[in-house]
């Protein structure tokens, strides 16, 4: 096992990486009080429910499951968390478990950072976009029809517990929308570890123990800094938001659940390149290694045909990076390095826009 630290001053937390860990005696030194909800879905929970609840030696366990799916990520269904919470007259000193991808993940932390003002809770992440991505950094939310994720909370775990043995069980489609996020990191922050996924692709697709807990260690290593450094996103954590303005469009637009997180992500991380290229940033030569590496990790590098730039601009205009009305992007001067601009031609994002099936080979 290898632990990672968040630093927040006295709300750090750590970040456990290792195999079959969901069987191990680590979440009863973070919960607050005797009380403990378990919230995991309908996929996840016949899996590993009643080992996770085997590691409670003293507390009083309740669960709730919620149907999967991006599409149930919502206030309807964030209300079935509440009704179990009230219904088992669960107090302030409750801990609340989420058992699941990031789905599971969002919707637990915006319970808990609601429920009497403000619960524990700890996330047990068992996708490999969770495990890299959403269950570190305290991000919490649900989606709206109008924008996804534009409804939460920033409220910080009490620890996150990465069990590298629950990936055997990820469909192949998941993983290759974990992978997405792994390479977002090489792309904002570290070059050498994008040469190293460049590397050990073929490894990671082949599920290989030793590069997938490299990856994710990596990968949790560089969101840990970066939340250090800027945990409300006022600064340099609005570089993780690269690829996010457009596939959260690619999302809404599709209809959530259509296109994984990390498949409308990959999309948009190659729409910034090809954009940072088209604005004299980004090379050619990487701008076709990020292309390559993404289809790689079997991940698309096409928008959808059926939509315009004129829905694009529509419904990046909603995301929350928009600042007194002027679209902000992530963009890349060069693997490794990220920047957040309003600086942007309108007629070189409508080329990247209508590009469709030439992103990545200007």
């Amino acid at each position: 096992m290898q632990m990672l630290t968040v630093d927040l001053g006295d709300r750090s937390y750590p970040i456990y990486i290792g195999a079959n860990l969901i069987e191990q005696p680590l979440l009863e030194k973070h919960l607050k009080g005797r009380q403990v909800m378990i919230v995991s879905n309908e996929t996840v929970a016949p899996l590993y429910l009643e080992k996770l609840k085997s590691q409670f030696e003293v507390a009083s366990v309740d669960t709730v499951i919620l149907p999967d799916g991006e599409s149930f990520k919502d206030l309807d269904h964030l209300n079935l968390i509440f009704d179990a919470l009230l219904e088992k007259r669960h107090n302030r000193t409750t801990t609340l478990v989420a058992l699941g991808g990031g789905v599971v993940g969002d919707m637990t932390g915006f319970a808990a950072a609601c429920y009497q003002r403000g619960v524990t809770f700890i996330q047990v992440p068992t996708t490999l976009l969770s495990q890299v991505d959403s269950s570190v950094g305290g991000k919490t939310g649900v989606n709206h029809p109008l924008g996804k994720n534009m409804i939460g909370a920033f409220h910080q775990p009490a620890a996150v517990i990465a069990d590298t043995a629950a990936l055997s069980t990820l469909p192949e489609r998941e993983l290759s929308a974990g992978l997405a996020e792994v390479i977002k990191y090489g792309l904002i922050y570290d070059a050498a570890f994008f040469d190293w996924l460049e590397e050990n692709m073929a490894l990671l697709m082949q599920r290989d123990p030793a590069a997938l807990t490299e990856a994710i260690r990596r990968s949790c290593e560089i969101k840990a800094e970066v939340v250090a450094q800027d945990e409300r996103e006022s600064g340099i954590r609005a570089l993780l938001n690269l690829g996010h303005t457009f596939g959260h469009a690619i999302e809404t637009s599709q209809g959530y659940g259509v296109w994984l997180h990390g498949e409308a992500v990959g999309t948009g991380m190659l729409m910034a390149a090809d954009l940072s290229t088209r604005m004299g940033w980004l090379s050619n030569a990487d701008l076709a290694r990020i292309r390559n590496l993404l289809l790689a990790a079997r991940l698309p590098v096409e928008a959808p045909a059926s939509m315009t730039p004129s829905e694009f601009i529509e419904l990046m205009s909603v995301d929350k990076k928009v600042l007194d009305g002027r679209l902000r992007l992530v963009l890349i001067p060069s693997i490794g390095d990220a920047v957040v601009t309003d600086e942007i031609d309108p007629a070189l994002l409508n080329q990247t826009l209508t590009a469709e099936s030439n992103l990545g080979l200007i």
